[in-house]
């Protein structure tokens, strides 16, 4: 990977060094400067003409020149991947879940699509879906009304045509939020959608305004650093604003009127973490991004970006393990189930799960996990046909215990 690393650093550098765009400009100048010299007296155009061949040419020469560097270290790029990922067969896809589920991948695209803010894209694919069902209808009566692209996107009770509009907002908001330092779009919306908000426990709006008085403090649009005029824009934005938060968050207002009196100190206070992070934007912007998403009843990341990653993961152990199966000639029994672990990111692990190790099977309510007294952990079924009401050996370690001695585990 180092390879790969280095030869796309190499690459980046030389794209970024290369000189192709600005001889293509000089020659575009050229050419049109002899074209209004031309109109302006078209009978000296032979004149020009010939005066514009050899700086055309040269410019060409240049463009060529530069470009066989940027080529060669295409080259190489290209060979470090094709070293690094060799050209292996995907695991097989006979028991692929969703080769009949062609309208859930069409939504997981087209979701994908208006959360990413590719707008155009996203049109051009539901088009082109539409036409693709006009040419089924035209052949089949099968085809249902939630097969259609008109009722694809449809959320709960947002219809599909209004699915567009929400996420429209949403990067409008966002491109405020990160380009323009604007807080004042996600501030209002957060108040439009207060009741909601506030039923899911949500403190959205009180860090937008949190960081706006920060913003101010800092100088607002100015951003020179803490002065007076920005102290002062600071308190007024919290003597209007801050009243209604005073129930919920008392201690957090506190600390934010607290950091006035250290003013001329404030990188050694205690208050530093609040007016120094730099990750406070992106911070931000990121729970704005799972509030919005969440009153969609979406999760804040694309199913389809975390399904593609998740897979990129355990695609190497998928194929480790097809080429076991296939030398030692055995197949694949689990249903719904993979045979071995694939260790994922913390943060893909949305559902924490028991599988028992005895049974084999995912505990459920009605089945929970165990755990003995010796600390090891099985499915209650399982206990129970092992212990039958009795004194038993642990599965997995010489300790004994009774079945009542087990307790309950709650993941």
């Amino acid at each position: 990977m180092d390879l790969v690393q280095k030869e796309h650093e190499r690459l980046l550098k030389k794209s970024k060094g290369s000189q192709s765009i600005n001889h293509v400009q000089a020659t575009i100048d050229m050419l049109q400067s002899a074209r209004d010299a031309i109109a302006a007296d078209p009978s000296q155009a032979s004149i020009t003409l010939a005066k514009l061949q050899n700086p055309v040419k040269a410019s060409f020469d240049a463009i060529n020149d530069s470009l066989k560097e940027t080529h060669s270290g295409l080259n190489k790029y290209t060979k470090a991947l094709d070293k690094l990922f060799k050209d292996r067969p995907l695991p097989s896809t006979e028991h692929d879940a969703l080769s009949s589920q062609d309208h859930l991948i069409n939504r997981a695209i087209a979701m994908h699509l208006l959360r990413e803010g590719q707008f155009p894209v996203a049109a051009t694919f539901l088009s082109e879906m539409e036409q693709k069902e006009h040419l089924w209808a035209s052949q089949s009566t099968a085809l249902t009304h939630t097969d259609t692209a008109a009722a694809l996107l449809k959320i709960g009770d947002v219809p599909s045509t209004d699915i567009r509009n929400e996420f429209e907002t949403m990067h409008y908001i966002l491109r405020e939020l990160r380009e323009n330092n604007n807080l004042l779009p996600a501030i209002e919306w957060s108040r439009e959608h207060k009741d909601a908000l506030e039923a899911r426990g949500s403190n959205l709006e009180f860090e937008l305004c949190r960081l706006q008085y920060v913003w101010l403090f800092h100088g607002g649009q100015n951003q020179q650093g803490p002065s007076l005029a920005g102290r002062q824009a600071a308190l007024e934005y919290a003597r209007r604003e801050f009243h209604t938060f005073l129930s919920r968050y008392p201690r957090e207002v506190q600390q934010l009127m607290g950091a006035m009196a250290f003013f001329p100190n404030l990188q050694a206070s205690p208050y530093r973490a609040i007016f120094s992070n730099a990750s406070a934007w992106y911070d931000v912007s990121h729970s704005f991004t799972r509030e919005f998403c969440s009153l969609l009843g979406l999760c804040a990341e694309s199913p389809l970006y975390i399904a593609a990653t998740a897979g990129a993961i355990a695609l190497p152990t998928l194929l480790k393990l097809q080429t076991i199966m296939k030398a030692k000639r055995t197949e694949w029994t689990t249903q719904n189930e993979l045979p071995v672990e694939i260790p994922l990111p913390p943060s893909y692990l949305y559902h924490s799960i028991f599988v028992c190790p005895v049974s084999k099977e995912q505990a459920t309510d009605q089945n929970p996990p165990m755990m003995m007294p010796c600390g090891h952990v099985i499915a209650e079924e399982s206990l129970n046909r092992l212990s039958r009401g009795n004194r038993f050996k642990c599965p997995y370690c010489p300790n004994e215990s009774h079945p009542r001695e087990a307790k309950k585990l709650y993941l």
